[in-house]
């Protein structure tokens, strides 16, 4: 098999990885929700070897990731362990949850999944950053936004871009409050979520 190679993670991994210096700086376990390809998570913990990196992505992918872990050789990457939102959630509690374009991909049933079965995994107090494309209001922030909306949906009905309105309803549902709203390079959005203490579950 050979190494798998996204390259767009090449192109976004350095604005999301000055964020991630910010807003990790006091996280210790991170659970990162759709792997992919693992580079990600082998840039980011070569980075911030303070953080320990836990892995996860649907059966297929699982190859591609350990590939790269196996290259980049760091003890604070964890291999990546089957994960589906709308299966089975993992037991361990971490302090953030990370996950890259990942919603315009998922069903809205599996956005939602992946909502409901937060409070299970993030700590009290715990964050949530989700990057990737979004509308807001309804609306697209760019005419090459809603051309790739056009085009996930013409490859796959259930694929398109979220809108953050009803993404941070979901959120608020399972207890988190959007505390960030950052604007990233291509048209991108950097979210983030506390969960508030009280509605956590330990």
């Amino acid at each position: 098999m050979e190494k798998p190679n996204a390259p767009s993670t090449e192109k976004n991994r350095e604005p999301i990885l000055a964020v991630l210096r910010d807003i990790f700086a006091e996280r210790r376990r991170v659970l990162e929700i759709g792997s992919g390809t693992g580079q990600h998570a082998a840039h980011f913990c070569a980075q911030l070897p303070h953080l320990t990196w836990q892995t996860s992505d649907r059966l297929d992918f699982l190859p591609g990731i350990r590939m790269w872990l196996a290259e980049a050789a760091l003890p604070n990457v964890l291999p990546p362990f089957e994960f589906d939102v709308l299966g089975p959630w993992p037991s361990g509690v971490y302090d953030a949850v990370y996950s890259t374009n990942t919603l315009h991909i998922m069903s809205w049933e599996a956005v939602e999944a992946l909502f409901a079965g937060l409070p299970s995994v993030l700590a009290p107090g715990g964050l949530l950053f989700i990057y990737g494309p979004f509308m807001i209001n309804g609306r697209h922030t760019s005419d090459s936004n809603a051309a790739f909306d056009q085009s996930l949906k013409e490859k796959a009905p259930h694929q398109g871009l979220r809108d953050v309105v009803a993404v941070d309803a979901l959120a608020r549902q399972s207890g988190l409050e959007l505390v960030e709203q950052r604007d990233m390079p291509s048209n991108n959005f950097a979210l983030l979520w506390r969960m508030r203490k009280a509605c956590a579950s330990t």
